[in-house]
């Protein structure tokens, strides 16, 4: 298996895949998403872009998204709105992006007798945790209208398999972080606010729980599932290890050697029932069908972010809210 399209590609954890898929020798066509700019995102400044061929296009348009398909081998499927506050706003975006583009690249993926089709979810379907650590059995909860468009499309990806046999697997990824990530996280939110000099940065609840996994290592699963012969099936993505934003403030404040004041900013916070207050991965089926583990601990992983926001500041604007 040589020919690896990526969607999404453009983006924060895409165009690390693509960089990483390179590395290990396969042949990589990169879709970013159109605009009259031609700019292709963070694969723009890859080391690696010589290497891959970029397509600008969009997966809500059918046509395009099946002549794309052609002569490709395995599909990564990244492509999608991830905002969760920008979904309060623009509900119909996520559907048109996140739903009907997936079935676009699932039709065409069909059509063109793809042989691998891995579709990329959230660890936001899950909702709060009505258990931890979280495996795939967990009841899917549509705590925004975001969560709502993925599951609706990881249902889709896998009534492709029923339906028509097509090779379908659904990586399920929870909480990543990493250089290029943009600021409407908060581990980039927190650093860039504190780069750029603030004695008082703006934050929302710092209570919730997240899983948090380097990008890299992200990206080790999601290639891991390339080996598997069998489909159908549903891999968690994660480290098996919660911690509360409050506790990765103060990692980075000590990595950083810097003590800020916090004020809560109530634009950042979710509406009560759509905050989703605890993510904690159990990603022992992955482990078991790949022997894939997450490698990078949370304080690496936070000093090589630290780095590339450092020498990246003037791409972020700190002083704003991003969405």
């Amino acid at each position: 298996m040589r020919n690896i399209l990526v969607t999404g590609a453009d983006g924060f954890i895409g165009s690390h895949l693509c960089e990483s898929l390179v590395k290990k020798g396969f042949k990589v066509r990169a879709l970013s998403q159109y605009n009259s700019f031609n700019f292709w995102g963070h694969l723009e400044k890859s080391p690696f872009l010589k290497d891959m061929e970029v397509i600008s296009g969009d997966l809500r348009d059918s046509f395009f998204c099946e002549k794309i398909t052609k002569n490709i081998d395995a599909i990564f499927h990244l492509g999608a709105l991830i905002a969760i506050p920008y979904s309060y706003t623009a509900p119909q975006s996520y559907v048109d992006t996140n739903v009907n583009g997936t079935l676009n690249m699932l039709e065409a993926a069909k059509k063109n007798e793809i042989s691998h089709f891995i579709h990329t979810s959230t660890s936001e379907v899950y909702g709060t945790a009505f258990y931890v650590p979280i495996d795939e059995k967990h009841p899917l909860q549509p705590q925004s209208p975001y969560s709502a468009s993925k599951i609706a499309a990881d249902m889709m990806a896998l009534s492709y398999y029923n339906s028509f046999n097509l090779n379908v697997n659904i990586a399920r990824p929870f909480n990543t972080y990493g250089p290029k990530q943009s600021a409407r996280a908060i581990i980039p939110t927190i650093i860039t606010q504190i780069l750029s000099g603030a004695k008082e940065i703006k934050l929302g609840d710092l209570s919730p729980k997240r899983d948090l996994n380097f990008v890299l290592d992200t990206c080790e699963g999601f290639i891991s599932l390339l080996n598997l012969k069998h489909f159908g099936e549903v891999y968690n993505i994660g480290s098996g290890v919660e911690y509360s934003m409050q506790e990765v403030l103060d990692l980075i404040q000590k990595i950083l050697d810097s003590k800020v004041k916090i004020i809560q900013d109530e634009q950042r916070l979710r509406p009560k029932n759509s905050e989703v207050f605890r993510l904690c991965c159990d990603a022992s089926k992955l482990k078991k069908a790949t022997n894939w583990q997450s490698k990078i601990s949370l304080e690496e992983g936070l000093r090589q972010s630290i780095e590339y926001f450092k020498e990246n500041l003037e791409n972020y604007k700190s002083e704003l809210y991003n969405v």
